[in-house]
């Protein structure tokens, strides 16, 4: 029951902003969500002391929830397999040589920069050992494909571009999980058994067995509602490749979302080149496009909630302010390198590198591996400015996106 209570409060809180936001704010619905739950957050801060019970009751139900679980266990894997099932397979592969370097090498080349930068740079005066700036290196590096995916559908970028952030943002959090549990044995000694080789099998079981997972669920799911072409049938169907599918990836111990990626790729691609009746195709995209939107509002609502989990937050100002423009340069590095040392099908203008700069947006999946990490002198401080971060990458880089691509693209 006190779950069913919680999340009935969820919904209703997600229900009457996304009203006002659609009402008065007219923001895309996830940022203006996101906007007005940090707007009630910061005055039931500065008002705590005139409603204490109304500051309590909504601390104890942010706190009652293990966001990392919901987000990395639960929500990702449907909010990827929503997104992904509207990719097209065609799209990815003309780019598929940017996507996988940029999903990869640039992750860690971004942790190394970010890590470096805000260690050795006296600006950010945050006085926490190299290791730990390298974890924050790796929780900011990878770019939201929950953030991504919900802000290019209204920015007007071209395809192929949109393919490239798309593509990056969807694939990146394999590497990303990794180096940052790697990053985090060693930053709490816990890593005698952490050698070169143990590292690279614990990439290939994390990615490689979620692309073979993936395919076996996306292939076994499309071949079964090929056979029958009924709506209701076909939404169960994908409905138990999300939720079997995680228990399956979770037991196996490779990485769930990724696994999500691929099946939802595999069926979506299905949907596009089969006999597929307009009914099915029809209920399939709406029903995931309703779950997207509704995840999405819970999702958002709970990142602006989440400032009341920080403690003296007015304390990180400086450090968070500079640390955004840290992660702006190492995302530059990060994409501009690769352009320069590997060839691609394409040239990258110095246009395109700014659209990707600007448009690697970074969000919930940032949050929830800062608060993953088990408290600390160093914990408060690294959630403090991911949380600043994540807030001026939905909120100014999102609202921006697509005003700046138009731009940038109308001058190249």
């Amino acid at each position: 029951m006190e779950l069913y209570y919680s999340l009935s409060v969820l919904i209703v809180l997600a229900s009457f902003f996304a009203y006002l936001n659609v009402r008065f704010l007219k923001l895309p619905s996830t940022i203006g969500i996101m906007v007005l739950a940090m707007a009630v957050s910061i005055f039931l801060v500065i008002f705590g002391n005139v409603f204490p019970s109304t500051l309590s009751r909504i601390s104890r139900l942010i706190h009652s929830f293990d966001f990392t679980e919901l987000l990395m266990g639960a929500m990702l894997n449907f909010l990827l397999f929503a997104g992904a099932i509207h990719i097209n397979i065609k799209d990815l592969r003309e780019q598929r040589g940017p996507i996988v370097v940029f999903s990869t090498v640039s992750v860690i080349i971004s942790t190394f920069v970010v890590g470096t930068t805000v260690y050795y740079i006296p600006i950010t005066d945050l006085n926490i050992p190299y290791i730990y700036c390298l974890l924050f290196g790796a929780l900011i590096s990878p770019t939201d494909p929950v953030a991504v995916l919900s802000i290019l559908k209204q920015a007007k970028v071209r395809k192929s571009l949109e393919t490239k952030i798309a593509g990056e943002s969807l694939f990146n959090d394999g590497v990303a999980v990794v180096v940052f549990a790697v990053l985090l044995q060693l930053a709490q000694g816990t890593a005698e058994d952490l050698t070169p080789l143990n590292i690279a099998w614990l990439f290939i079981k994390e990615a490689g067995g979620a692309f073979i997972l993936g395919i076996i669920l996306g292939v076994t799911a499309s071949r079964a509602m090929r056979k029958i072409d009924d709506y209701k049938v076909s939404v169960l169907i994908t409905l138990s490749v999300v939720m079997g599918g995680y228990l399956i990836a979770r037991g196996l111990h490779i990485s769930g979302p990724l696994t999500m990626v691929i099946a939802g790729i595999i069926i979506g691609n299905f949907k596009r080149r089969f006999s597929m009746s307009p009914t099915t195709k029809d209920y399939l995209d709406k029903f995931w496009e309703l779950n997207d939107e509704i995840l999405n509002a819970i999702l958002f609502l709970f990142i602006g909630f989440n400032l009341l989990v920080i403690k003296n937050l007015d304390s990180y100002w400086f450090p968070g302010l500079a640390c955004i423009v840290l992660v702006l340069f190492s995302r530059f590095i990060s994409i501009w390198l690769p352009t320069k040392f590997i060839r691609f099908r394409e040239k990258f203008s110095p246009g395109t590198i700014k659209i990707l700069v600007w448009g690697g947006l970074r969000g919930g999946v940032s949050i929830a591996l800062a608060l993953s990490i088990d408290d600390g002198p160093y914990t408060n401080t690294i959630i403090a400015i991911t949380y600043f971060v994540v807030v001026f990458s939905i909120i100014v880089q999102g609202l921006t996106i697509g005003n700046f691509a138009q731009k940038v693209l109308a001058k190249e």
